[in-house]
């Protein structure tokens, strides 16, 4: 599998943790050792006995429904959306206390 990236893999992160209950315990776990142990295709392969191109291809099919998913659920968008406005407020909050020093 070709190196992700490191936008892509923190968005892979994100969209496994929002949707990662849909997926079946195979697909959740080849993700996990993949992405998170950092573990190679070969590795994953060995440790549950089947093929190097398997888990290959669980992977790419893993992809493929966190994307299907976000395109239809749109969870990431919109808490990446609210995490904007919230920053934003955060920014405005830090602001005015800034003036309120200011006017000490």
């Amino acid at each position: 599998m070709s190196r992700l990236d490191l936008a892509k893999i923190e968005r892979y992160y994100s969209l496994f943790t929002l949707y990662q209950s849909l997926l079946t315990i195979k697909q959740q776990e080849y993700f996990r050792q993949y992405f998170f142990q950092n573990l190679s295709l070969q590795e994953i392969a060995d440790v549950f006995h089947v093929s190097r191109n398997a888990v290959y291809d669980s992977l790419i099919k893993t992809m493929e429904i966190l994307d299907d998913y976000e395109q239809k659920l749109q969870l990431f968008k919109k808490y990446q959306a609210r995490k904007k406005i919230y920053d934003q407020h955060q920014e405005y909050q830090f602001i005015l206390k800034l003036q309120e020093i200011d006017k000490i």
